[in-house]
């Protein structure tokens, strides 16, 4: 399988290249030269397989005969070694649980396979610098990944005081190779920075630069599998009828459902559910791309005003001659989500804002006849200090999340200036 820029599609690489590299030519995203197809049979058999079995299939058919498939089921089995939980809330809606693994995130799926295909397909001497933004749950998943790998460097951005305080202490007390930067600015300013160290080719091609974000189509391309397992907790009879409801900030997990999709996923419609920060459903509306200021809101790691894997959907709706307009996408206030997180807490389910979002789109847009799941994308205790106030009592703290409580944050800053951050880039080599 071949991967072409977006900004460029004669340039063409494999799926080993477009992981290194991270990004094409003029700041481009990869995407797959040929969007697959399962037939319905096909699809019916990979429901009835077990996760492990169902993502090698899933990846070995973008990745071809470049990794051989053995290798992708040791690969995938090291990489999802967590659990994934189904929880019904009501009998037309569940939850689609994917925040038990080591970062209590959904990122993990995504950020250990990607590490663990580097650890692959480097060279014994090869040393990259890993660049990546985050806000809130990229940087955890993505340093807890890589921590101890030899020839990897990983520099993680965040928004200075826009992240909780636990989801700060996953990430930034680890140390080694693992090195973090808060960043006077919102995520946007940590994304623009990203893209501009891609720009330069001669730090590029120093530090031999790679990214982690969503932007890189190893992540991508591992998320597409949990799709299918949440699939397989649905009634067969009602399978048809399925409405996925997506927490969308950076765009990058609703992509991957979109993927799932063109695999011959039976997924009816999809909910892109935003915070306030709403540029794709204004888009929407008007044909305008038009970002404004970054919000800050209790939905902290959708706080992104100009989502990165937008360029993606648009291209799969273009080649699959999908309408844009059939995709649901809303943005719900902070209020709305309050009351969310308090609806679901009176039916014994407690949540967090992001799922939350999903949840409130979910529930106030799924049509008679179908069955809606809404995914949760983190464990209610990264947002301990606003769950608490919304619910008015204390939420029990994880052990991943109580290890860290207490250990003394390790970062350095910046303000959101390039030059500054090439020197800190080239003068920790």
């Amino acid at each position: 399988m071949k991967f072409y820029n977006l900004e460029d599609y004669n340039e063409q690489v494999s799926f080993s290249q477009a992981v290194k590299q991270g990004m094409g030519t003029k700041q481009g995203l990869f995407f797959p030269l040929e969007l697959p197809e399962f037939s319905p049979s096909n699809i019916y058999d990979m429901l009835e397989m077990d996760f492990f079995s169902c993502s090698s299939k899933i990846l070995s058919t973008y990745i071809g005969n470049e990794i051989p498939s053995y290798h992708i089921s040791e690969i995938v089995k090291k990489s999802f070694s967590f659990p994934i939980s189904f929880v019904e809330i009501s009998d037309n809606i569940g939850c689609f649980e994917l925040f038990h693994g080591p970062t209590l995130a959904f990122k993990d799926f995504g950020g250990r396979f990607m590490a663990n295909i580097l650890s692959y397909i480097l060279k014994p001497n090869e040393k990259i610098t890993i660049l990546t933004a985050t806000s809130g749950d990229t940087g955890a998943a993505v340093a807890h990944a890589f921590y101890n790998m030899n020839n990897i460097r990983v520099v993680i951005l965040y928004p200075r005081g826009k992240i909780s305080p636990l989801q700060e202490k996953l990430f930034c007390t680890l140390g080694g190779n693992i090195e973090t930067i808060s960043i006077d600015g919102s995520f946007d300013s940590c994304q623009a920075l990203v893209k501009e160290a891609f720009n330069d080719k001669k730090l590029k091609n120093i530090i031999n630069l790679n990214s982690a974000n969503s932007i890189n189509i190893s992540r991508l391309l591992a998320q597409i599998c949990y799709y299918f397992q949440a699939i397989k907790y649905i009634p067969k009879e009602k399978r048809n009828k399925v409405v996925l409801s997506v927490p969308s900030g950076n765009f990058g997990n609703l992509t991957a459902g979109l993927l799932a999709k063109t695999l011959g996923l039976p997924v009816k419609r999809f909910i892109a559910a935003t915070n306030l920060n709403d540029t794709v459903s204004r888009f929407l509306i008007n044909k305008k791309w038009q970002p404004k200021t970054t919000i800050t809101t209790l939905s902290n790691a959708m706080d992104i005003s100009q989502p990165n894997n937008w360029p993606r959907i648009e291209e799969l709706f273009r080649r699959k001659l999908w309408c844009l307009n059939d995709l649901t996408c809303d943005s719900v206030s902070d209020e709305n989500t309050k009351f969310s997180i308090r609806q679901l807490a009176e039916i014994g389910y407690i949540s967090e804002p992001h799922a939350a979002i999903a949840y409130s789109l979910l529930r106030d847009k799924l049509q008679k006849g179908e069955y809606g799941l809404f995914l949760g994308t983190a464990h209610p205790a990264k947002f301990k200090e606003n769950v608490e106030k919304i619910l008015g009592y204390p939420l029990f703290i994880p052990k991943e999340l109580a290890n860290r409580i207490k250990l003394p944050l390790m970062s350095n800053y910046l303000k959101a200036d390039f030059p500054k951050l090439r020197d800190f880039l080239l003068n920790r080599i």
